[in-house]
């Protein structure tokens, strides 16, 4: 059993001055063991922006999944991502890590984008996935 979300306006809120306020109920909810819900959309890393005959490693172009348009990207302006690595050795009791990033803007009309990462992404990195992570949201 996993706890869901419910979200309800209260009938005295209609009436008070204030803007809707919201009051939080939890409902218990029969899921499935095991059920793992997604919070992020996919992406594939490209490789870094470059011209024909420089390249620039601080700025790298991702691919993602379902973004086919220039239009589209739009949404994804300012989101956060994630390159999640495997290292041999353990730190903070993992063997995993991770390198933040953003995506800045729009490359060209088919739905890549550019993003920056804390530090620039490393060359093996190139054809693995990240995670576009939904926030910071501006709805």
């Amino acid at each position: 059993m996993r706890r869901k979300l419910v979200f309800r306006v209260t009938p005295h809120l209609w009436f008070s001055r204030r803007v809707c306020q919201l009051q939080l109920a939890t409902k218990m909810v029969k899921g499935r063991q095991g059920e793992r819900v997604r919070l992020y959309v996919r992406g594939t890393i490209l490789g870094y922006k470059r011209s024909k005959s420089n390249q620039y490693p601080n700025t790298s172009l991702i691919q993602i999944e379902g973004v086919n348009t220039k239009e589209e990207v739009g949404w994804y302006a300012g989101k956060r991502m994630a390159y999640i690595y495997k290292a041999k050795v353990k730190k903070n009791g993992s063997h995993y890590r991770c390198i933040w990033g953003k995506v800045t803007r729009p490359h060209g009309n088919s739905g890549i984008v550019r993003a920056k990462f804390k530090s620039n992404l490393p060359p093996k990195s190139m054809g693995a996935r990240v995670r576009v992570f939904m926030y910071p949201s501006n709805i």
